[in-house]
């Protein structure tokens, strides 16, 4: 990794406005000391798309051999321990909850089309998979289903994504259990579609699974 990128990508986030959100959608307890959650996860981000790697044990040893860039790009003092194993699982743990991933999701898409100025008028919706040697849980989101990677005798979580038309942007995201079909996700994907853009009249485009009667009536709704 060059030196210049990390200067870049964290001011990239910053122009995102991610910092705040998630500090926003994500409070933490009064026992979170340090560096705020935001910058930990900014900062972990920029980690994972520099180094291409998401292990957790490597983001505090890398951290303090760029702690004075970091320091720079970021204005604000800096703990090795803001990295630690400890403080990135507790970083997951508040990520993972579920009920406040859509509006933030829904603010940083808007965000994103405002900064950007997008054009949105087309959105292509649609859903694949992914394949896992992971155990058996019946809980979990990897389930047996019908698999687009040919791969059967694997588990697989399935994802929906809605996309901005010609970027290819991200706007609606949803990971489920790898045994749903197709068929629902469309009119889910569309609300909220919808509620990121604060905008109807859209130009919605997909594969035949979406050309179910129903599907075709809400959209137009």
């Amino acid at each position: 990794m060059r030196i210049d990128e990390l200067p870049l990508l964290i001011a990239q986030c910053q122009k995102m406005g991610l910092p705040k959100l998630i500090e926003k959608y994500f409070p933490t307890h009064g026992n979170w000391h340090g560096l705020s959650l935001g910058w930990v996860v900014v900062v972990w981000l920029c980690h994972i798309i520099s180094q291409q790697d998401h292990r957790l044990c490597y983001v505090q040893d890398w951290v303090e051999k760029r702690r004075q860039t970091l320091r720079g790009s970021i204005g604000q003092s800096l703990r090795e321990l803001d990295w630690s194993d400890d403080r990135l699982a507790a970083s997951l743990r508040y990520l993972s909850q579920d009920e406040n991933w859509e509006e933030f999701e829904r603010e940083l898409g808007g965000n994103l089309v405002q900064v950007y100025e997008i054009e949105t008028n087309k959105v292509y919706l649609d859903s694949t998979t992914g394949s896992s040697y992971c155990g058996a849980d019946e809980a979990g989101l990897f389930q047996w289903g019908k698999s687009k990677d040919h791969r059967p005798d694997l588990r697989q979580v399935k994802i929906m994504l809605s996309t901005l038309e010609p970027i290819g942007m991200p706007v609606a995201t949803e990971i489920l259990a790898g045994n749903n079909a197709d068929d629902p996700l469309y009119i889910p994907a569309v609300n909220r579609v919808r509620k990121t853009l604060n905008k109807s009249g859209l130009l919605y485009i997909g594969d035949c699974k979406m050309a179910a009667l129903s599907t075709r009536a809400k959209i137009n709704c």
